[in-house]
């Protein structure tokens, strides 16, 4: 009899789910990340809402960016951190599509939570979607249009799309060829590379004017500050030897827990003279040196430029620029093809930088220091936005940011696919004929994951206020009929075909949100218990 009863046991599913602890932390993990994921489902999208992030001091944060709604969310539960650190990694990899992995890793999880409750035990679902992730990447290459990046107009393409699902949207015609020109400017050979460095891009933001009147400067730099004229010297200056130093132009002073104590006047005189003596050294070399421009970098221990030095500089016409942070010297060295100096024995005219003119400029509410025709300058390029407020000023800088990561994306894989949901949907009618291919449960488990991806157009429609069933039940039809680049048109509330409607986004982006949101969902499905520690 004992026999008989186990194998009567063998067709019981329930042994695969685990006990009730296992399954109760399971669902746990899973309701919280889907609660996460449900909070920016509605921010997917050019038509996607706005969140307003407000801090406890008042700080006031409007963007409808994943990666920055994530970031600055104060989550406690554990499983909702992991899609915290999914949106991160995915503004690492490709910077763009930071949202829609994490939609795609709640809809994923839904479908777990269904298939666990049929009795699958999660290292099968795990393993069969591995395989279907692999799949989906292998159908992304094939639907792939390449790119060349000498291909201009292109890669605006691309990088508009990517503009005109941000509050700025409006903008995305100005804004996208600047960031595609500021992305090729950097770039070290336009066939060889496969990176770029967008350190080598700086977005200097000033309050004032509108996004229309941002700018690109790639012979130069625009610093935000101006100069130090409190003691009559220059304002601009032409034909100039501009030098970069590391130290102080002001008399040393002792250490903090050291004293110097003066008995009587004669002494006073002795230390102003030794002093003048001291900065008078320094000025003399620098004027030897053919040196009209000074950038002195900011120094915390001492004063950066003494009043008895600013005045010997002003006398001999030296045009000073002070408070250069410590993290914008190899920026600035980069830009103007001088070096940085350290001590004043160093200081030598083959260690500066050549440009036409430096001036300070009014900018908005502020001003700015402008140098231009730097004689040869390095692989840098300087972004200079303006904005009517604080709150567009901010959020202009992030969408910026990732339409530069998006050109640079195309820079790293050269291939480029349709947008507007087109994809997700190919994707969901090809893994899907293939899963009645499979059969059995990796079958089964493929066919969950297809039907998942189907999450994208639906949020799409929803957000742009269209029937999202009727336009996926449209969308399904289309790409039936092998219109695989049918994708959601949301101006004209129709299906379109994307390629012709210049709806592009790189290739890198979607098959990193796929990976990396299967790779969560098999990190979460593995857990099957918390275990506290003091």
């Amino acid at each position: 009899p004992w026999i008989a009863k186990m194998s009567g046991g063998g067709g019981d599913n329930s042994k695969f789910a685990g006990n009730e602890q296992q399954k109760d932390t399971r669902t746990g993990n899973i309701t919280a990340a889907k609660a996460v994921a449900n909070c920016i489902r509605t921010s997917l999208g050019p038509k996607g809402m706005d969140k307003m992030i407000t801090t406890s001091n008042g700080e006031v944060t409007i963007t409808n960016d994943g990666a920055t709604i994530l970031g600055k969310m104060e989550v406690q539960h554990p499983a909702a951190k992991m899609l915290m650190d999914l949106s991160c990694a995915q503004d690492v990899e490709a910077g763009d599509g930071t949202t829609s992995v994490v939609v795609i890793c709640g809809a994923l999880l839904s479908a777990a939570e269904r298939l666990l409750s049929r009795g699958l035990h999660p290292s099968v679902v795990s393993k069969a979607w591995q395989k279907a992730a692999a799949e989906a990447e292998k159908i992304l290459k094939k639907t792939a249009i390449p790119i060349d990046l000498a291909d201009r107009d292109n890669l605006i393409k691309t990088a508009t799309t990517s503009l005109n699902s941000k509050v700025i949207g409006g903008y995305s015609q100005a804004l996208a060829p600047l960031a595609v020109d500021a992305v090729l400017s950097v770039c070290e050979d336009l066939k060889t590379s496969n990176n770029v460095d967008l350190n080598d891009i700086k977005i200097v933001k000033k309050m004032g004017g509108t996004l229309d009147d941002t700018e690109l400067v790639l012979d130069g730099l625009v610093l935000d500050q101006g100069c130090v004229k409190g003691a009559g010297g220059p304002t601009s200056m032409k034909d100039c030897k501009i030098g970069l130093i590391q130290f102080c132009l002001s008399a040393p002073k002792t250490d903090m827990e050291n004293q110097v104590i003066v008995a009587d006047s004669a002494q006073i005189d002795r230390i102003f003279r030794e002093e003048r003596r001291y900065i008078l050294k320094m000025i003399k070399k620098i004027v030897k040196s053919g040196c009209n421009v000074l950038l002195v970098q900011k120094s915390i221990l001492r004063d950066a430029t003494a009043q008895l030095s600013q005045h010997y500089l002003a006398k001999k016409k030296i045009m000073l620029i002070q408070d250069i942070e410590r993290k914008d010297i190899e920026f600035i060295s980069k830009s103007l093809g001088c070096k940085p100096i350290a001590h004043i024995d160093a200081f030598t005219p083959d260690m500066l930088g050549s440009a036409k003119s430096v001036s300070e400029d009014l900018s908005g509410t502020g001003k700015i220091i402008r140098i231009s025709g730097v004689k040869n300058p390095g692989k840098a390029a300087t972004i200079l936005l303006n904005a009517s407020n604080r709150l567009v000023l901010d959020e202009a800088d992030r969408s910026l940011h990732d339409a530069l990561c998006v050109v640079r994306c195309l820079v790293k894989m050269r291939s480029m696919i349709a947008g507007g949901a087109s994809v997700e949907a190919e994707l969901t009618h090809q893994l899907g004929k293939l899963a009645q291919t499979m059969g059995g449960v990796d079958g089964y488990c493929t066919k969950a994951f297809a039907e998942a991806l189907e999450v994208i157009p639906y949020t799409l429609a929803e957000n742009a206020g269209l029937h999202p069933i009727k336009m996926v039940t449209k969308l399904r039809k289309a790409h039936a009929e092998g219109k695989k680049y049918a994708g959601i048109n949301i101006k004209k509330g129709c299906i379109s075909d994307m390629v012709e409607e210049n709806v592009l986004q790189p290739l890198l982006v979607n098959i990193s949100s796929i990976k990396l949101a299967t790779e969560t969902v098999q990190a979460i499905l593995k857990i099957d218990d918390v275990v506290p520690i003091r």
